[in-house]
């Protein structure tokens, strides 16, 4: 028998075990009021599937090859009268306070019938996402009432993230390459706040979106440790849109072109800059990459999600197609080889899904909403009536404390090992979720043959919207080294990557 303290030892001897059991650790952790939440907002997910986007998805997509420019208004307004725009809102920011990690289900159920409109709600969090990496309570607070605001008044406000630059896509998902990139959109310090000049591209939900947060550069010589994040509202001067990109997938969700000249943001609207940095425990090109991970180990799960509901709404059209069609005088769904492929596909959307839970359950263990799953607080949210949180909550979060309190627990408070093991296991399921998606709806498409290329079949859409999936949120190339340097590589110092002369 293995006594306890060769247990201990051994386990020392293998540091890598956190990492390969994320949902052995967090499940016992969990709140078990997770689970019938989260079964809850699968419901909900599919009621407004069933009622609102089966009906308008094929629309849509037809509208959109008629008319590239069209926005579609009518699905925002219907996401916004849902309450899904403050739904994962914590309630302390006056949201509706629903767990996170349910917010993976929700976008695999919506995007199992439609990528583009499951976009249109899940990309709005991406945003949330970036505001809540930064810990500036003042103006997270400030942001999620605008949210709120436009949920009662029935005026949709959604938040965009804007990153990726003309000349530097997925440079800057990365800190060690981000300094190699060709960074033009700069945040010049003046008296009262920054000017931001250059332009951001491929920015999702930017044309129906009114806040922005802008991810930019004090320095373009040496962007890793000056990074600014800004928020820009709509009508703001200096501020314009550009082009729509007129794409072969996700046609739904436009995909725009931000153009910054002399917009100057005033200090009550920036989130991060290098002076804040430089009040951190860490280096600011430290802190920086904190943001990034934070950021995107959540975003990528998120990511992940959208692949596995592409892989299940591949196989469960595949299925119904072989339910009804005949080959060779039997129904296909009786075929052996046919079989074998439906078995297949559902495995891939059984592992995509896997994947993305892990990493929740590691992001709930270590990343942006542990502080939300701790049983007490996660009970005292759920049950505190709103009129209590806007009387004492929100007002606390609006003081300067309360930045000063989450920074220190979230930037200076976290191990190194801990943003490692939430990077690493986002960029796992983020290629993991997003291939499965792609490699579904080639097989749907095979099995299916002539039938597979018709758009009422929908199988030939979900192929050209799962294709982008593989290439934002960083490349799947990017996520597979960024696993291998967070996670893989993590106890080999002598590995070095994202490192060429």
């Amino acid at each position: 028998m293995i006594t306890s303290s060769e247990i201990k030892t051994l386990c020392a001897q293998a540091p890598d075990f956190d990492d390969i059991a994320c949902g052995l650790n967090a499940t016992k952790k969990a709140p078990k009021g997770m689970v019938a939440e989260t079964r809850k907002v699968v419901a909900i997910a599919r009621k407004f599937k069933q009622e609102v986007m089966q009906p308008y998805t094929l629309e849509l997509d037809r509208r959109m090859q008629q008319d590239p420019e069209h926005l579609p208004w009518e699905f925002v307004q219907k996401a916004n009268q849902w309450g899904f725009y403050s739904m994962w809102i914590p309630k302390s920011f006056g949201g509706q306070g629903y767990n996170i990690p349910s917010l993976s289900y929700f976008l695999e159920e919506t995007a199992s019938e439609c990528l583009a409109l499951a976009n249109l709600i899940g990309v709005h969090y991406l945003a949330i996402t970036s505001i809540f990496s930064t810990w500036n309570i003042g103006v997270i607070s400030r942001l999620c009432g605008f949210v709120r605001e436009g949920e009662k008044n029935n005026k949709p406000c959604l938040l965009s993230t804007a990153i990726t630059e003309p000349n530097a896509g997925t440079d800057v998902e990365e800190c060690e390459l981000v300094d190699k990139g060709n960074i033009t959109c700069i945040a010049t310090k003046v008296s009262g706040g920054y000017v931001i000049n250059g332009t951001k591209v491929f920015i999702s939900n930017g044309h129906v979106s009114q806040w922005h947060i802008v991810i930019a550069y004090a320095d373009a010589r040496k962007p890793s440790e000056n990074v600014v994040i800004l928020a820009v509202q709509n009508g703001t001067r200096g501020f314009s849109f550009g082009r729509k990109e007129h794409k072969m997938g996700v046609k739904g969700c436009p995909a725009s072109e931000l153009i910054f000249k002399e917009c100057f943001v005033p200090d009550d609207l920036v989130l991060a800059d290098p002076e804040q940095h430089r009040k951190a425990k860490r280096a600011a090109k430290e802190t920086g990459a904190r943001f990034l991970d934070y950021t995107l180990a959540a975003s990528r799960a998120g990511v992940s999600a959208f692949g596995t509901g592409a892989a299940r709404g591949a196989y469960e059209s595949a299925l119904a197609f072989a339910l009804k069609t005949e080959v060779d005088g039997k129904l296909l769904v009786n075929h052996e080889w046919a079989q074998s492929m439906l078995a297949e596909m559902y495995k891939n959307a059984a592992l995509a899904r896997l994947s993305y839970a892990e990493a929740n359950h590691a992001n709930g263990m270590y990343g942006l909403f542990s502080l939300l799953q701790i049983k007490p607080l996660y009970y005292y949210f759920k049950y505190l009536p709103m009129a209590i949180v806007d009387k004492w909550i929100v007002p606390f979060m609006r003081l300067p404390v309360a930045t000063w309190l989450f920074q220190k627990l979230y930037l200076d408070g976290k191990k190194p090992e801990a943003f490692r093991r939430i990077a690493g296991w986002g960029s796992l399921a983020k290629f993991t979720g997003t291939d499965a998606g792609v490699k579904n709806c080639h097989m749907a498409v095979e099995l299916m043959g002539q039938a597979g290329l018709r758009q009422d079949h929908k199988v030939e859409k979900m192929l050209r919207d799962a294709k982008l999936l593989q290439i934002y949120e960083g490349t799947n190339q990017l996520n597979r080294l960024n696993l291998f340097k967070c996670i893989a590589a993590g106890q080999h110092p002598q590995v070095k990557v994202f490192e060429y002369e």
